[in-house]
């Protein structure tokens, strides 16, 4: 997968500086790569007991939905707060300077069901750590958590320590 890192591009000082950004949408708009990616995930998961996929706002979105239509699996929205229109259930974890809260629908996760949550990108774990917690305070269990990139340096496997990471690309 070391060839999807030319697809990858970086960004300095995005969204502050010091911050080099990991920037995926040329992976996106190349459709042979964008597909590659999906292949290997779907590789990965088709024979995995997976009940639903969990997709964390926004990119998380992209990967995540593209896998559930190839697996033919229900896809989960994690947002961030005020995203929703009904019923959520809330998870509110801590940030390198304050707090920041994720959603789900109430009727998202049933109780005894295996979700694999979707990123694009694996840095501190915080946002995954916290979807993962709120998938296990609705009842279910998350059996891996996906990413496309995993920035090893910033040590967010730490933060999933219940779950099984796997990542396509590591820098």
């Amino acid at each position: 997968m070391e060839d999807i890192k030319k697809f990858i591009r970086d960004v300095p000082d995005f969204p502050k500086q010091g911050i080099l950004f990991k920037d995926i949408t040329p992976l996106l708009q190349d459709a042979p790569a964008f597909r590659k990616v999906i292949a290997h995930f779907i590789a990965r998961y088709k024979d995995k007991p997976i009940d639903r996929i969990a997709g964390v706002e926004s990119r998380g979105f992209i990967f995540g939905a593209a896998l559930a239509h190839a697996l033919n699996k229900s896809f989960i929205l994690v947002r961030k707060t005020g995203k929703l229109p009904w019923k959520k259930v809330s998870m509110t974890y801590d940030l390198e300077y304050g707090t920041d809260t994720i959603q789900m629908h109430e009727d998202a996760v049933h109780p005894g069901e295996r979700i694999l949550l979707v990123d694009d990108l694996l840095a501190t774990g915080g946002t995954a750590g916290a979807a993962c917690q709120l998938i296990g305070k609705m009842g279910g269990t998350v059996v891996e958590c996906a990413f496309v990139v995993e920035l090893e340096f910033l040590k967010g496997r730490e933060k999933l320590k219940n779950a099984e990471v796997f990542s396509l690309v590591k820098y």
